[in-house]
């Protein structure tokens, strides 16, 4: 069968090509065409346009770039039209996909929607929308199935976290080496995770660099996104001693004291390693300002929302400067303080339902198709 798969983050590149190997493994002739990232690449098909060109940010400049996106919208219409599918599969990154969804449905494809649009957060109106342009809804996060089936009557599928499977799944033998490859010392890592494009990086690094010369006892090193390039680094690091790592989160994760997180999914990433974490978090004044008005959630971070309750620390906005950021992270190196959270994370692993969510996934998709 043929498979169009649009994923248009780093998130949504890692996720995807779990789904595709599952995806040959039930499907011997699957022919899979997508927009997604090295990491689909890397698992076969044929890579339509990379991640690296759909990366908007925040309100403000989604509207400086619209001429862009437009563009990329008439391009995959017409990608798909002459692949002819049997299904597109949408994986988060809605604001693009939903527009593709609905004009799918009115031609007659079948759209499943992997990792559903956040609509519990805002844009709760979209749920129209979803209920009329997607064929299958397969949803990662506990809360997200009751909210659609019970608070709007909408029929979806927990297959759980994705992420489980992907750390799982790693290759464990690169961590084993991590610290002799990358030239760090003996001292406790504390990693930061400061996002992965360009406008969040440069609001979230100055400041969690700002603080690293109080910690003398403690090596700090950054976790650099694989679609950006060491050079735009470059310019936060002088007069820093301060190291940087490419594309290896997960094997910095794996020997990490403690981390400063940007919020997203790395949130979540950071708590399934078992390191104690700062959320932070700093937009652009005019995309806050709009965010905190049609925003109505207690928390940001993945961990406290599927908690429900304020595991980890929060500084957002004003609030994560380097006094709180500091003060913060002096909480977390306390042993009665990690020790609290490490149970926190524990539960929140149980409620994300195990490993399997790409194999359930690619089954039920495969399963419908026929």
């Amino acid at each position: 069968m043929k498979y169009y798969i649009i994923a248009g983050e780093a998130s949504g590149d890692l996720h995807g090509s779990n789904l595709m190997k599952a995806l040959y493994e039930e499907d011997a002739k699957a022919d899979i065409r997508f927009w997604g990232g090295d990491l689909m690449q890397q698992s076969g098909g044929t890579l339509v346009k990379h991640y690296k060109d759909l990366a908007f940010m925040g309100f403000a400049e989604v509207v400086m770039n619209i001429k862009t996106i437009l563009n990329n919208i008439k391009f995959c219409k017409a990608d798909i039209l002459k692949f002819n599918p049997d299904v597109i599969i949408f994986i988060d990154y809605p604001g693009f996909n939903m527009r593709i969804a609905k004009w799918a449905k009115a031609k007659g494809i079948k759209t499943h929607y992997y990792i559903a649009p956040q609509i519990w957060a805002w844009k709760e109106n979209r749920i129209k929308a979803v209920k009329r342009d997607f064929d299958k809804l397969f949803v990662i996060l506990p809360f997200e199935k009751d909210f659609f089936e019970k608070k709007h009557n909408y029929s979806v599928h927990f297959v759980g976290h994705p992420l489980i499977d992907a750390i799982h799944n790693r290759d464990k033998t690169k961590a084993l080496s991590f610290r002799s490859e990358n030239l760090l010392d003996d001292r406790p890592i504390i990693a930061l995770l400061p996002g992965s494009r360009k406008q969040e990086i440069t609001k979230m690094l100055s400041i969690m660099l700002s603080i690293t010369a109080d910690f003398p006892d403690y090596q700090f090193v950054i976790a650099g996104a694989p679609s950006q390039e060491f050079q735009f680094y470059e310019q936060f690091l002088s007069n820093t001693n301060v190291k940087f790592v490419s594309n290896k989160t997960y094997d910095l994760l794996s020997v990490a004291t403690a981390a400063l997180v940007t919020s997203g999914t790395a949130t979540l990433e950071t708590a399934l390693f078992k390191v104690p974490e700062v959320v932070c978090y700093k937009g652009s004044w005019i995309s806050y300002q709009i965010a905190k008005r049609i925003i109505t959630l207690n928390y940001i971070s993945l961990v406290n929302l599927i908690m429900n309750k304020e595991v980890v620390t929060e500084l957002i906005q004003d609030k994560f400067n380097p006094k709180n950021l500091k003060k913060e992270l002096l909480k977390l190196l306390d042993k009665e303080t990690r020790d609290k959270l490490l149970k926190e994370y524990e539960t929140l692993e149980s409620k994300l339902g195990g490993i399997g969510a790409s194999k359930k996934t690619a089954k039920l998709i495969i399963n419908d198709l026929k």
